[in-house]
Formats: structure tokens, C-alpha cells, sequence
């Protein structure tokens, strides 16, 4: 996370509410690559759900940012309903032309420190059973199957859990 956005380093740093457009055009260029039949939800309004996930106070929205470029994006919180310690990777997208250059593991890598410094342990997400290049990253980053929510006959997302770790 050193360099400024002005000498072309990554530097990863809260969204803004006024980015929600660029961070809303990357996302459907990241799923766009893995649903085969085009987006579900392809008309719901990506801008205003980033911008209520940006400002709203118990989550976090983290962007990658290279020179003057937002190049990825991920959003977390602690799901509802669910115990204090455990936080929920709600998205996590890098541009599909910057892909394997770093920019996820140095993303994944923010989220981990940030969920560390808030003391959570646990950290879940669900991913598409067909996106194989996300799977293979998660399981990079430390991700396992969640036993306890196996995916159900007809699901398409698998539940993927994380240990966070003290370091």
C-alpha cells in the first residue's frame, strides 16, 4: 500500500460515493466474464447498491487503485443475523484486463489486515459455482468449502469459508 495514485502504485484505500459508477462498471465487466447466458439482475441499479454499501456505516468498500484508476473493488460487513466476529466478503472484483498482475492478492491481503484489526476470526463468502478462476484464487488466499452449508441440489454458489489468522 505505498506509492501515491500519481506515481502508478497500487494503493488500496476506501471507496468514495462519487467513484460508484466506475466501481459499478467494473463489476459487470468481472461477472460479465463468468455467467455464459449474460448478468442476472443485468437492469438492477449496480450504482445505487455500491453507493448504499459505501456509505452505510457497518461495511466497508476497499478499492484498488492504480495512477487515477479504480482496478478493484471489495465490499464486507458482518452478515446480518450473524455472530460479531464474523465479517462477509459481499464482493470482490479486479478488472478482467488487470487480472494475475497482484492486484487481488494485494486486495485479499487489505481485507485480511482490516478484518484482523477489527478482531473478527471468521470471514465467509459465496462464489459461483462456475467461475473456476475465482474458486482457484480463494483457494490461493486460504479459502475452504464451508461444512456446515453444503450447497443445495440446484445452487449455484458454493460457500467458501476463511480463518483469520494473527500475524
Amino acid at each position: 500500500m505505498s506509492g501515491g495514485p500519481a506515481d502508478g502504485a497500487l494503493v488500496i484505500r476506501a471507496a468514495l460515493p462519487a467513484e460508484t459508477g466506475v466501481i459499478a462498471d467494473l463489476h459487470l465487466r468481472a461477472r460479465s466474464t463468468y455467467y455464459p447466458d449474460g448478468v442476472p439482475q443485468a437492469d438492477f441499479d449496480w450504482r445505487e447498491a455500491w453507493r448504499a454499501s459505501i456509505e452505510r456505516p457497518d461495511a466497508r468498500v476497499l478499492c484498488a487503485v492504480e495512477g487515477d484508476r479504480i482496478v478493484g473493488v471489495a465490499s464486507f460487513r458482518t452478515p446480518d443475523g450473524a455472530d460479531p466476529d464474523t465479517v462477509k466478503l459481499f464482493q470482490f472484483h479486479v478488472d478482467p484486463g488487470r487480472w494475475r498482475s497482484g492486484i487481488g492478492t494485494a486486495l485479499h491481503r487489505a481485507c485480511v489486515e482490516r478484518w484482523r484489526a477489527e478482531g473478527r476470526r471468521t470471514a465467509v463468502l459465496d462464489v459461483h459455482t462456475d467461475n473456476a478462476r475465482a474458486r482457484a484464487f480463494y483457494a490461493r488466499q486460504g479459502w475452504f468449502p464451508d461444512p456446515g452449508n453444503p450447497p443445495a441440489p440446484g445452487d449455484h454458489h458454493l460457500d467458501l469459508r476463511f480463518t483469520v489468522t494473527g500475524e
